[in-house]
């Protein structure tokens, strides 16, 4: 049973989609159903006259429905594939240009959290926003030593909206695990609670400026990718301040192509960013939609938010390098064979039948560029293979995919023409050499070699230890044994008294029968 705060939540949703004028969606929904006639009679329906596109009116219905509404659209604004166009241009406007909080609040939020003025803290600061999101919105500023920043600020009470949207997805997702099949197969609830953990995680800003700095490093001095410097003394949970960085938004085609960019460059320098991320550092940026990046011509990336990140467990990793590896040598009955090991299909599915429905989907889409891959069609015919074979979810891999699905929209908007199974076949060949490798191997025991030399002096103690431990078991097990014979010869003498003792007394009785 939905408790009543979570009804009225419901409720208030459907009634955006109403004041939106997304009425069809809202009439379809189980709550309004039996009142969609009734809801002619209300003048507010027949006052209404809202000459907005339908592509603006369902914009402005995520930015009111608050900020997870808004992260959906961020996401299905990469994906121009599967989206009209009309309402993918618009949804673009979700990515950073979310209406703002007043600027007092905001001035008030960075003061309370610095403790210290906004004149005390930096020498210039603009109270216009930069770029305003779902979760936050963003400040130019100048420190007193000259430095450009950025000053990222919360949004107010926006925790408690969160927590809200969060509690109802939990409630539809029980119910749906409750009366569909699919929902349990899926995962539902527990997909849930990895996005609890991620959506909550980006309240805290500290946790985001300590996931930038660690990003920094495994990207210094790179030639594809840079993250700006955090500011840690003006850095809090609600306000953090961070290096400036100027470049062209990665979105703005016309931009780049006026600028001069390489565009096939960028879209294998995406590909080699997402995998090296993934495999060499097992930490990834998991919200790279277009709004967080940026580019400095020709094909350097510029990374902001880090807000979500995401890691694998280490059998995790190898056995999605191992799935991978294997789906660009379209070698599909190892693809099934992993798929049933891990337990992600049932130990009875057949690997004939697995292995004939994989090569069905992906034979298509190899040797194509982006552009003439069908995604919608793809994910179609994942899904009935998935429900066909009953394989379940993996939550802890939800973000992975989600980030997959970022970067391969974002190849598709800057080189269309791009072969992504072969841009990434070859960094996943290398990355086995080195892991798997015999270099590897050796490289691995010289890791260890600094804690077996330390102790390497207790090694002869050890050693003695051991062989006088061995020779005290070997005396102790002959001693066993020398009283186990004596045992058994006690058991044997004993055996022979007490079948002398039977047949003498059967001798006495005999003869007393006798006699008598």
């Amino acid at each position: 049973m939905i408790r009543p705060k979570l009804l009225l939540r419901l409720f208030h949703i459907n009634w955006v989609l109403i004041q939106h004028g997304l009425d069809e969606i809202a009439f379809n929904t189980p709550l309004f159903k039996p009142i969609r006639y009734l809801a002619a009679l209300s003048p507010h329906y027949w006052r209404k006259a809202n000459t907005d596109t339908r592509a603006v009116r369902i914009r402005r219905t995520l930015e009111d429905l608050g900020p997870i509404y808004v992260k959906f659209g961020q996401a299905l604004s990469t994906r121009r594939d599967l989206l009209p166009l009309d309402i993918a241009d618009e949804l673009v406007k979700l990515q950073d240009r979310v209406p703002p909080f007043p600027n007092d609040v905001s001035i008030s939020i960075i003061e309370n959290a610095l403790e210290m003025s906004v004149a005390e803290a930096f020498a210039e600061f603009d109270p216009q926003p930069l770029a305003s999101a779902s979760i936050a919105q963003v400040h130019a500023a100048v420190l007193h030593t000259g430095e450009q920043v950025v000053v990222k600020v919360l949004r107010p009470n926006i925790e408690d909206r969160i927590r809200s949207d969060i509690g109802l997805l939990y409630e539809l997702a029980r119910f749906a695990e409750k009366f569909w099949s699919d929902a349990r197969r899926l995962s539902a609830m527990d997909v849930v609670v990895e996005f609890e953990k991620t959506t909550l995680g980006e309240l805290d800003l500290v946790r985001e400026a300590a996931n930038a700095s660690k990003l920094r490093r495994n990207f210094e001095n790179s030639d594809i990718l840079y993250i700006p410097e955090v500011h840690w003394p003006l850095t809090r949970q609600k306000v953090m301040v961070m290096e400036r960085v100027h470049g062209i938004p990665v979105g703005n085609i016309d931009q780049l192509k006026d600028g001069g960019a390489d565009f096939k460059l960028l879209a294998e320098r995406g590909v080699e960013i997402f995998f090296t991320q993934v495999f060499r550092d097992n930490f990834f940026h998991a919200d790279m939609h277009p709004g967080n990046i940026f580019v400095d011509l020709p094909g350097k990336y510029i990374a902001i938010d880090f807000g979500i990140v995401g890691s694998l467990s280490l059998s995790d990793q190898r056995y999605l390098a191992e799935n991978f590896l294997a789906f660009f040598n379209r070698d599909y009955r190892k693809v099934a064979q992993m798929h049933v090991e891990s337990g992600w299909v049932h130990r009875s599915t057949r690997i004939e039948e697995f292995e004939s429905a994989i090569r069905s989907v992906c034979e298509p889409i190899f040797e194509k560029p982006l552009k003439d891959i069908s995604f919608g069609q793809l994910l179609l015919r994942l899904f009935q293979t998935a429900r066909q074979f009953d394989m379940h979810v993996q939550p802890q891999l939800v973000l992975l995919q989600k980030t997959l699905l970022n970067i391969e929209g974002l190849g598709r908007q800057l080189y269309p023409e791009l072969d992504l199974w072969q841009t990434a076949k070859p960094f996943l060949e290398k990355w086995f050499h080195e892991r798997l490798g015999p270099k590897a191997k050796i490289t691995e025991i010289m890791k260890q070699f600094p804690q077996f030399a330390e102790h390497f002096p207790e090694i002869p103690g050890l050693l003695y230890n051991a062989l006088d431990n061995a020779a005290n078991s070997q005396h102790r097990a002959e001693a066993h044994n020398k009283e186990l014979e004596l045992l058994r010869q006690q058991i044997d003498s004993n055996h022979k008294l007490t079948l002398w003792a039977i047949l003498l007394s059967a001798l006495v009785v005999g003869g007393a029968i006798f006699f008598q």
